[in-house]
């Protein structure tokens, strides 16, 4: 079961030249989703509809996704691979695919030209599974790489994470592609990856923010060294209103901010998506919390999968705790 869930799959497309990739999640017809975007940066298509007010309940796909803005022509293909499985809001008759989707920046690692497009979205659908699939350079993870507030020299990689909490029948799994201006912190805090400066990404920030313009202000609106993002998403067997459902994508935050320092800056584009497959009857409280450890699990397994490209070394390369701080 993809992410611990029945019926749902997760697929990947994945250019280890451009590095470059998507990651498409499929679930199972009568889900009810919801988003929370809580970065500054983000790039994103149809969030609106799943907002608590809209009134579109579920999803045909979720899109993940490198190539910053050009990657969301991704979604077409994932749409149209839908429609020809009859996949979609089916109000007027013939199915409408609903596929929100959202992008991380990846342009500046391997090639600025290599982005997922309509073909490369459907064939992550083709490729999706009911079963686990790979962690670290593999689809939207393949060029994502994390402590980026320090510089393109400094960084480290990052990559594609997934991991599963469960409580009694209440399962929530977690997916993440982790492209962090931050560090990545370990379980005990200390720094799992990220910018390898002393003093890490926290250090690297405080001085960017702090940096004298050239007549002598500090300037109000630094230019961050590199585009970032980690997007998310959660899943789960619970029984949730949309109103719920919104609510636990909006607590999964709080999973990123346990796993990544800092987050949610102004260049990130930080974004959680949750989908219910509503099997089991389960207090929202408790499906909100478990969403935060799985979604801090997921971002620290993606980091630690990841293995070196471009000269951007990971954190098995330097070992635990060797990305700053």
């Amino acid at each position: 079961m993809a992410l611990g869930i029945e019926d749902l799959a997760v697929g990947h497309w994945t250019d280890p030249v451009g590095l470059t990739g998507c990651t498409v999640v499929v679930p199972p017809p009568g889900n009810v989703a919801a988003a929370s975007v809580r970065g500054g940066g983000p790039g994103t298509r149809e969030t609106d509809l799943l907002q608590p007010q809209a009134h579109v309940e579920g999803v045909s796909a979720v899109l993940l996704t490198g190539g910053s803005a050009f990657g969301l022509a991704a979604a077409q293909g994932v749409v149209a691979w839908c429609e020809q499985r009859g996949l979609g809001y089916g109000r007027f008759g013939q199915p409408i695919p609903i596929v929100p989707a959202a992008v991380l920046f990846d342009l500046m690692v391997g090639d600025w030209g290599a982005r997922p497009g309509p073909a490369e979205g459907e064939a992550a659908c083709l490729a999706a599974s009911t079963t686990d699939g790979p962690l670290g350079n593999v689809g939207a993870g393949m060029g994502a790489t994390v402590g980026q507030t320090a510089g393109a020299e400094h960084m480290t990689k990052g990559g594609l994470g997934w991991a599963v909490v469960e409580a009694g029948p209440v399962t929530v799994g977690a997916l993440a592609a982790v492209n962090a201006g931050g560090d990545v912190l370990a379980e005990d805090g200390t720094v799992l990856a990220g910018a390898r400066v002393p003093g890490g990404s926290r250090t690297a920030l405080r001085e960017l923010l702090a940096a004298p313009a050239a007549d002598g202000e500090v300037r109000a609106e630094p230019v961050p060294p590199g585009g970032s993002t980690t997007l998310g998403l959660v899943a789960t067997n619970a029984v949730l209103t949309k109103g719920e459902v919104h609510r636990v994508a909006v607590q999964a935050h709080d999973g990123m901010a346990r796993a990544i320092l800092p987050v949610h800056t102004s260049f990130d584009g930080d974004t959680v998506f949750a989908v219910a497959v509503p099997r089991v009857p389960a207090a929202m409280d408790l499906v909100a919390f478990l969403a935060e450890e799985a979604l801090a699990a997921a971002i620290r397994a993606g980091v630690r999968a990841a293995g070196p490209v471009a000269g951007i070394p990971a954190a098995s390369d330097l070992g635990r705790g060797g990305g700053g701080g």
